[in-house]
């Protein structure tokens, strides 16, 4: 009671008038700007370096929560570049020989907080072409004989189908062959019966036995990364070129590596994107169909993707008549092309009368090719295979080099197939003339630059037509 009555004293006196009534805060309205008052959390910046194929380097100072895609629109905006939607961030491990795309999702601080101080890792900034090519062509990333469907599915499902199954959170397809794995703490390599099922990866105790007894488990995916051997048999000693291995996110060294490789490029394909899908489903999607969003007539698995900016671009149009109009006929294409190249020879000629002569313009002529992009001096076998790899196996992926085996010749190396192809381009003398060929003569182009431009239009003698060409960007 003597506590009561001592509150209502106190509620007896009364109040002092504010006499700031301006600053008083309603319980329904604030009227201090939430951005005048200090922020609780303040984003934290840090510096990152990243390469460029020629070993280049840029230092950016960016957010702690930043991802892979908005560093590669950061660098496309800096230094100008066409956004083709390809450009990617990639993480190498010097010291082991690997490498991975990182995910467009992915936080760059957190790839780098997985690193060794030791190691020189490097985060290097290219194109990588076949980033989302499974969602344009499943077919050839997911052949018939490595996958299979639960029982209650329709055995002839169509690949698009096989992708839902894949985002899907119910039935998931079946990816099974067989890869070689390293035994753990031995140098030797054991070619077992793998299986990939939603629980993880498994290999079989029992030849190709699929029974739950005769599986063991190999690995699961939420707590590791994947990667691609870039050194192929020089570290680890496998028995092929087509490794890969899971990284644990906290791995001590190269012990805690579980190392795979396969027979062939197609199989490595095939396993690699099966467990990117599994790993991050719908995400990956999402990142594939950010560049779409808000363009009408977009729907999941159905888009019509973008050309490729040398598609948009290199179309063979006669400008003769009072309408131009594309050339689709390759004969005529190819007749208009050699007659331009020769008037453009002969008008070059005449603007180097004061300083040159025509032979000095025909020796520019073989050299002119040097300062394109898609030509790569005087680089190896191995190194052109490397370059395309890395900007990713799609069919069309291409550059020019010069030949080891011959030093008057060229190399013109082409991705298809998931496979690596190089095609010999003979120099060819005719009354005088020099010109270029990859069919023995049968189509002759007056310079290398003629004969790209030609193929890029034209597939001719080749396996497809020349699409994205590897190129040394510099930062």
């Amino acid at each position: 009671n003597r506590r009561k009555k001592k509150d209502d004293n106190i509620l007896e006196i009364p109040s002092i008038p504010n006499p700031f009534p301006e600053l008083c805060c309603s319980p329904f309205a604030s009227v201090l700007s939430a951005s005048l008052l200090p922020k609780a959390t303040s984003r934290k910046k840090q510096v990152i370096k990243v390469y460029s194929e020629d070993d280049t380097s840029r230092a950016l100072e960016v957010p702690s929560d930043i991802t892979a895609r908005d560093v590669c629109q950061l660098l496309i905006l800096k230094n100008h570049y066409i956004d083709d939607h390809s450009w990617t961030l990639f993480e190498q491990l010097t010291h082991t020989g690997l490498g991975r795309a990182i995910e467009d999702h992915e936080l760059v601080m957190e790839v780098q907080s997985n690193w060794v101080m030791e190691e020189e890792n490097k985060l290097y900034f290219r194109k990588n072409y076949a980033k989302y090519e499974f969602f344009k062509n499943p077919l050839i990333f997911f052949p018939d004989h490595m996958i299979s469907f639960p029982s209650e599915t329709n055995a002839a499902l169509s690949h698009s189908g096989i992708l839902q199954m894949f985002l899907s959170s119910g039935t998931y397809p079946e990816i099974h062959g067989y890869l070689h794995a390293k035994e753990p703490g031995k140098k030797s390599w054991k070619k077992l019966y793998f299986l990939l099922r939603r629980s993880g990866l498994y290999f079989s105790t029992k030849g190709t036995s699929k029974e739950p007894r005769h599986l063991q488990f190999f690995c699961e995916f939420s707590n590791s990364d994947m990667y691609m051997s870039l050194t192929g048999k020089k570290i680890s000693g496998a028995p092929t070129n087509y490794g890969f291995c899971f990284k644990p996110n906290k791995s001590g060294g190269t012990r805690d590596l579980k190392q795979l490789c396969a027979d062939d490029e197609q199989s490595r394909t095939c396993w690699m994107t099966a467990i990117r899908l599994l790993k991050y489903g719908m995400q990956l999607y999402q990142n594939y169909m950010q560049p779409y969003q808000g363009r009408s007539g977009c729907s999941p698995l159905n888009i019509t993707p973008m050309r490729s900016i040398s598609e948009n671009s290199l179309v063979a149009m006669d400008f003769s008549g009072h309408r131009s109009r594309i050339i689709e006929n390759p004969t005529e294409a190819l007749s208009v092309a050699v007659e331009e190249g020769l008037a453009w020879r002969r008008r070059g000629c005449l603007r180097l009368n004061s300083h040159g002569s025509p032979i000095a313009m025909s020796n520019m002529g073989m050299s002119i090719h040097r300062s394109q992009s898609w030509f790569h001096h005087k680089i190896s076998r191995e190194e052109a295979q490397r370059l395309i790899l890395q900007h990713g196996l799609v069919d069309g992926v291409f550059l020019v080099r010069d030949s080891q085996s011959n030093p008057k010749t060229f190399v013109l190396s082409l991705s298809h197939g998931l496979k690596i192809k190089h095609f010999q381009i003979v120099p060819l003398e005719d009354d005088g003339k020099l010109f270029y060929t990859l069919d023995d003569g049968h189509t002759r182009f007056t310079d290398l630059i003629q004969l790209v431009e030609f193929y890029q239009l034209n597939k001719g003698v080749l396996p497809c037509k020349l699409k994205h060409y590897c190129a040394r960007i510099a930062l």
